[in-house]
């Protein structure tokens, strides 16, 4: 997987260690860590690196990850998402015990964006839990932070919101879960190889939380309808027009993230009279994608729209099978 660049995650903390083959006794049990619907208002980009090695494989020994990764990243859909405000939350109780507030929300991409080096964690929270046990929350919004060293926590309170602050590309949090300053995977913390491509979804979540973080590879991040050709950055600023019967054009787009080499991409858009008015059919990607935009559609007719329902499917066939379906529709 080619990732998106963002933090090697620091904050007054020293050398990350190796992921451990198990977790100690008494770990705390971990309810999700920010306010949206994985699957729907945010999903999973990167799981921990379980490859003790130069390569990369996450706890199911799939490619969703990247080398020496440290977390787990749970990613907004858009910008335009992130500022309007997404809390982050504690995933267990107990007392903050380091914050980190002031770092500006940017790309590192942007043009004159700030150095980060030794703030690549951003604004950042530290909770410690018992035991040694300790929760870490980076890339939180300037400003944000609602709680101070020596603060009480109870599982589920907010604690920030969602930012883009560190060495970060798009918006997200950063969980990192620790016991005695080692590194655990809290999707995995008992297995005790690598990766296991069998391993259930418990972990330390909870129930609640481990049904709302299914394993996939692959998922759909936006999908939606404009009336030109859509770039990332008109997605990620949510500055896409809904278009109208008058439109000069009709494009149904998707972003999706972590595909793989080989993955067939395809959209159709269907007329309201049942009409195919385009079937999009690229070639096989040529490498992984940690994200991928595509869209199709066509010129407005002379006669103009049609008044209806225009249906969209995005689909992802994989080894000659579908892995990945969105469909969605657009009434003029």
């Amino acid at each position: 997987m080619l990732p998106l660049r963002h933090a090697l995650i620091a904050l007054a903390l020293a050398s990350l260690p190796a992921v451990a083959d198990s977790a100690p006794a008494a770990a705390p049990h971990l309810v999700l860590p920010i306010a949206c619907q994985p699957g729907r208002t945010c999903e999973v980009q990167n799981y921990v690196d379980r490859d003790p090695g130069p390569g990369a494989r996450d706890w199911r020994c799939g490619p969703r990850t990247y080398q020496a990764h440290t977390g787990v990243d749970i990613r907004l859909p858009s910008l335009a998402v992130q500022r309007a405000g997404v809390d982050v939350l504690a995933a267990a109780s107990g007392t903050v015990s380091r914050q980190r507030d002031g770092v500006a929300d940017i790309s590192i991409r942007a043009a004159g964006a700030p150095s980060v080096a030794g703030q690549e964690c951003g604004n950042g929270i530290v909770i410690s839990h018992g035991d040694g046990w300790e929760t870490q929350y980076c890339h939180l919004a300037k400003g944000s932070l609602k709680v101070k060293a020596g603060d009480r926590v109870a599982a589920g309170q907010p604690i920030a919101r969602v930012g883009l602050s560190g060495n970060t590309e798009y918006p997200h949090l950063h969980l990192t879960v620790r016991h005695a300053g080692q590194l655990i995977d809290p999707f995995a913390p008992d297995t005790p190889t690598a990766c296991d491509p069998k391993a259930p979804v418990a972990g330390l979540w909870t129930p609640a939380a481990a049904a709302q973080l299914p394993y996939q590879t692959g998922a759909v991040l936006n999908a939606g309808f404009a009336d030109r050709a859509a770039t990332n950055d008109d997605v990620e600023g949510g500055g896409l027009a809904t278009p109208t019967a008058a439109s000069p054009a009709l494009l149904a787009y998707v972003r999706a993230i972590d595909l793989l080499a080989g993955d067939l991409v395809r959209i159709t858009l269907v007329a309201p009279d049942g009409a195919t008015l385009v079937d999009s059919r690229g070639p096989p990607l040529d490498h992984d994608k940690a994200q991928w935009l595509v869209f199709a559609g066509k010129k407005r007719p002379a006669a103009g729209w049609p008044r209806g329902v225009y249906r969209a499917r995005y689909e992802v066939t994989r080894a000659g099978a579908v892995v990945l379906v969105r469909a969605f529709n657009l009434t003029l």
